[in-house]
């Protein structure tokens, strides 16, 4: 059953919430009652789609069409579009609209989208790419996208929406340029984009995490689980299918804000095992898990069941410690698509309509494999990130100098 919210950080700036954020909606934060520190919350079940959710749980089992060795190019269930109107020749410059490089998942993500430029600039016909960051602001973003209609030098527009009611009306104006508009990573509530490319999605992730926790521990076992922020479309779905499920295994749950900051989740976890025994840890993202392994650590306490993400310290401190875990994933890969998405579109290749990619977790079977592949790799590194086949692997994401 689940307990009431607590906010380990209090009230915070919108702009600073959404920095932390790997997929996000609007943030709406008001102060609450509940003493200081406190945040109000739209419950778990205001977010609850069960057709979304039904479609997402079928997903998980489907075999995506296309090469094993290519999961970037990889689709379930793909309604293909033509793209006919687009074919043209000579090479193409792409304007990206970016959200943020803010946090390790996207920095990972921007070097392979730049090694995956090079790649493509090699064919002729994806040969320039002019990005604007928009540091996390929906206002920036909507600046720069109206700054690339005005300019008038982009064969076609990339956009990775920092949230996706605000940014909507500029993706509309982007589309009536009558130029390819592909939208990643985030969604807006418009379906002028020619395709918009994801992995399966939130509820696929509270799916899996929350049912390995479940299948890992008994009824009335307590598990704290460890949030960025509110309002943020994929965070909250992912939630809400964990919520509705540990509610219907009587597993005890009290979930907490951290912003992903590694010293707050230290100091949840620890206020929350010095009150009594603490058998699950559940995260919305993997910044800052290993902070939270050593809270028990430093406590003297049994190893929780945990799920984490594919970050590598994560993975290192998973196989480190042999506990029982998984690391799920928002494939990390998705960075190459849009790119390779561009180029067929001009080509006059149908694509998906809707390009959804495969999202698979990491489990203990394969923890050693993923190690192995990512030898050499930062801590800061997803461990997924699908550019192992590409000219600069290893060396430009073990230096990991952010383009």
């Amino acid at each position: 059953m689940r307990r009431g919210l607590r906010s380990a950080l209090g009230i915070a700036s919108a702009a600073a919430l959404i920095a932390l954020a790997g997929c996000t909606t609007d943030p709406s934060v008001e102060p609450a009652d509940e003493g200081e520190g406190a945040q109000e919350e739209a419950p778990a079940e205001e977010w609850f789609d069960q057709e979304l959710y039904d479609q997402q749980f079928k997903q998980r089992e489907v075999e995506p069409d296309g090469a094993e060795d290519k999961p970037y190019l990889q689709m379930i269930n793909p309604k293909m579009g033509d793209t006919s109107e687009f074919k043209s020749d000579g090479g193409k410059k792409m304007c990206f609209a970016n959200a943020s490089i803010s946090n390790p998942w996207r920095q990972t993500g921007w070097i392979t989208m730049n090694e995956q430029l090079k790649e493509l600039k090699k064919n002729g016909v994806i040969t320039e790419m002019e990005t604007r960051d928009a540091q996390d602001n929906d206002d920036t973003q909507i600046a720069d996208i109206d700054y690339f209609i005005a300019e008038g030098n982009c064969d076609g527009f990339i956009i990775s929406p920092n949230s996706t009611a605000a940014i909507t009306p500029a993706v509309e104006r982007a589309c009536k340029t009558d130029k390819p508009v592909i939208v990643f990573d985030r969604g807006v509530e418009t379906d002028c984009a020619v395709t918009f490319i994801h992995p399966i999605g939130g509820f696929a992730w509270g799916i899996d995490t929350s049912q390995f926790l479940i299948d890992n521990l008994s009824e009335g076992d307590k598990v704290v689980a460890l949030r960025i922020l509110p309002g943020v479309d994929v965070l909250e779905q992912r939630w809400a299918a964990a919520d509705k499920l540990f509610g219907e295994a009587g597993i005890e749950v009290v979930d907490y804000f951290t912003e992903g900051d590694p010293a707050e989740i230290k100091k949840v976890v620890s206020d929350e095992l010095a009150k009594g025994d603490v058998q699950g840890i559940w995260m919305d993202a993997g910044d800052g898990a290993v902070s939270a392994i050593e809270a028990f650590e430093d406590a003297g306490k049994d190893y929780p069941v945990m799920t984490g993400e594919d970050e590598l310290s994560f993975l290192r401190k998973w196989k480190d410690t042999e506990m029982t875990a998984l690391a799920p994933v928002y494939t990390n890969f998705q960075w190459r698509t849009p790119l390779l998405a561009a180029e067929k579109i001009f080509q006059g290749e149908d694509v998906p309509t809707e390009w959804v990619l495969p999202q698979s977790p990491i489990t203990a079977e394969d923890l050693d494999e993923y190690l192995d592949r990512n030898k050499g790799m930062p801590d800061g590194h997803y461990a997924k990130f699908g550019g192992e086949d590409m000219a600069g692997y290893p060396k430009v994401w073990q230096d990991r100098v952010i383009p």
